[in-house]
C-alpha cells in the first residue's frame, strides 16, 4: 500500500539513504555479527553523510531538519539493507535528544558536534540487575559533594555499552524520594567507571550489550543534565519518541520479513507446486499483509503527530505494543512458511526471528505498555478505590 506521509524530497532522501546502507553497511553485517560489535567507522561514515542527528541545530554541525520522517527513513533503510545491530536509532533518536532537551548551551556545544560526526558514540544506562521497567526501583546513587557528584552502582543490558564514548546514566539523588533521579553524563576514561563483559544474546549479535560499573565516579557538576532531582520527569518526556522509534523499527522488520517470505514461497516448491499456491500459505500472507498495512498507517500518522508536538506517551505506547507484537507474529509465520530453511542461520529470516524477540521487552515490555494504556483510560486501581 502506498504510504501517504512522504513527499518528493523524502523519496529522494530514501533513495540516497538506501544506497548508503546497501553499499557501506550491509556488506559488513556478517563480520559484525561474528565479532559481536559494529566497527566504529560505521558511525563516522554515517556522520559524513549527515545521517546522525539531522534535527540538531546548524551551529553544532547538524542539518537543522526537525522532521521525524527523515529519521524514520534512516531507521527503515538500515533494517532493510544495513544491519539491525548498527544502533543509529539509539544514537540519534533516543540518547542525543536528552542532551538537546535538557542540556545547557555549553553542554550542547561540548558534546553535540562529536555526536553529529559520529566521533562520539552514545548510550543510555537505566536498567539495573534488579530493576527493569520499574525505574522507581533504581539502586544506583549519586551524592552531592559540593563541587562534584559521587556516582556508585551498576547497570546492565546497556546497548552500545562497549563502544560508547558518552553515556547518560540515571541515578537516585535523594534517598527519601523514589522519583528524585539525576541524569549524569559519563565520559569514557572517567576514573571509577568500568565496562563489564559484552553480554551474549539470543539475537542482535552485532549490537554490543554490556554491564557497566560505577565505583566512586567523580562526576563534574558540568556533566549533569538539568535539575539533578527531575530526571524521572525528563525520562518521561522522551518516552513518546523512544516508543515511536521502536515501533518504526518493528514495522520495517515485519515488512522485510514479509517480502523475503513472499519471494521464497513463490519460488520454493512442494508436491510439484509453489508453496504460495497452497491455501494455508495464501491465507497467512493475506492476514499479514492486512495487519502490516493497517498498523503502518497508524505508525505513519504518529510520526506526523510527533512532528506537530502532539504525540503523547500513552498513544506512543499503543504504537509500540501493536508494532512489536505484530512483528513477533509475522516472524513466527514467516519462519513457518520457510519450513526447515527458516531454522537455518544461513537464511536471513532465521536471524530476524531471533533479533525480533527482544522488541517486546526493551523500551518497556508489552505488559508495561498495556498498563500505561489501561491507566490512560482511567483504569487505575489506586484511583478506583
Amino acid at each position: 500500500m502506498r504510504r501517504m506521509i512522504f513527499e518528493a524530497e523524502h523519496d529522494d532522501f530514501r533513495r540516497s539513504v538506501s544506497r548508503f546502507f546497501q553499499t557501506e553497511i550491509g556488506p559488513h553485517a556478517e563480520k559484525w555479527r561474528e565479532q559481536g560489535f559494529v566497527d566504529r567507522w560505521a558511525y563516522t561514515k554515517a556522520g559524513e553523510q549527515g545521517y546522525l542527528l539531522l534535527w540538531a541545530d546548524e551551529k553544532y554541525g547538524g542539518a537543522g531538519i526537525d522532521d521525524f520522517r527523515y529519521e524514520q527513513i534512516i531507521i527503515e533503510e538500515n533494517i532493510r539493507h544495513g544491519d539491525i545491530g548498527f544502533y543509529i536509532n539509539l544514537h540519534t533518536g533516543l540518547v542525543a535528544p536528552y542532551i538537546e532537551k535538557f542540556g545547557n548551551d555549553e553542554q550542547k556545544q561540548r558534546w553535540l558536534p562529536g555526536c553529529i560526526t559520529g566521533e562520539k558514540i552514545l548510550a543510555v544506562a537505566m536498567t539495573e540487575p534488579g530493576t527493569g521497567s520499574d525505574l522507581a526501583g533504581m539502586k544506583a546513587t549519586a551524592v552531592d559533594k559540593g563541587d562534584h557528584w559521587l556516582l556508585n552502582g551498576s547497570k546492565t543490558y546497556i546497548s552500545n555499552g562497549q563502544l560508547a564514548d558518552l553515556i547518560v546514566v540515571a541515578a537516585r539523588t535523594d534517598p527519601e524520594s523514589k522519583h528524585a533521579i539525576g541524569l549524569f553524563m559519563i565520559e569514557a576514561g572517567m576514573e571509577g567507571f568500568q565496562r563489564g563483559k559484552s553480554l551474549k544474546k539470543l539475537g542482535l549479535k552485532s549490537q554490543d550489550t554490556s554491564e557497566l560499573f560505577f565505583d566512586n565516579v567523580k562526576v563534574p557538576k558540568a556533566n549533569v543534565l538539568g535539575d539533578p532531582t527531575k530526571g524521572f520527569a525528563y525520562l518521561s518526556q522522551c518516552l513518546a519518541r523512544e516508543r515511536l522509534v521502536a515501533a518504526v523499527g518493528s514495522m520495517e522488520a515485519a515488512q522485510t520479513a514479509f517480502d523475503l517470505t513472499l519471494e521464497y514461497i513463490t519460488t520454493r516448491k512442494a508436491f510439484g507446486k509453489p508453496i504460495g499456491a497452497f491455501q494455508d500459505a495464501r491465507f497467512k500472507m493475506a492476514n499479514m499483509r492486512a495487519q502490516i498495512d493497517a498498523t503502518q498507517c497508524f505508525i505513519d500518522q504518529l510520526a506526523m503527530e510527533l512532528n506537530a508536538g502532539r504525540l503523547t506517551g500513552e498513544v506512543a505506547a499503543e504504537a509500540k505494543l501493536l508494532a512489536t507484537e505484530l512483528e513477533g507474529r509475522v516472524m513466527d509465520d514467516c519462519v513457518q512458511l520457510h519450513g526447515g530453511a527458516g531454522y537455518m542461520e544461513e537464511y536471513r529470516i532465521c536471524r530476524m526471528y531471533a533479533d525480533a524477540r527482544v522488541t517486546r521487552i526493551f523500551a518497556g515490555t508489552s505488559e508495561i505498555m498495556k498498563e500505561i494504556i489501561g491507566r490512560s483510560l482511567g483504569l487505575d486501581e489506586r484511583k478506583m478505590k
